[in-house]
């Protein structure tokens, strides 16, 4: 159940992050592209945060094989 939470907090976090620095991006050139950005950042930072939890906890079960060895 902490795997899951940690999975979706991680994911909100960084699709947060994504979608602010697309906004951003998009904002320089217009309004419409600023929420394109939006969105597509959005989507980008899921994705990172998806990944980047997934890694943690395979290097986690690594780490834990290692000390009982």
């Amino acid at each position: 159940m902490k795997s899951r939470i940690n999975r979706a907090v991680s994911r909100a976090k960084y699709a947060a992050i994504g979608a602010a620095v697309g906004a951003a991006v998009g904002g320089l050139l217009g309004r419409n592209t600023a929420s394109t950005g939006g969105a597509l950042g959005g989507l980008v930072g899921a994705i990172v945060g998806e990944k980047s939890v997934g890694v943690k906890e395979r290097v986690e079960r690594v780490r834990g094989r290692n000390a009982e060895e």
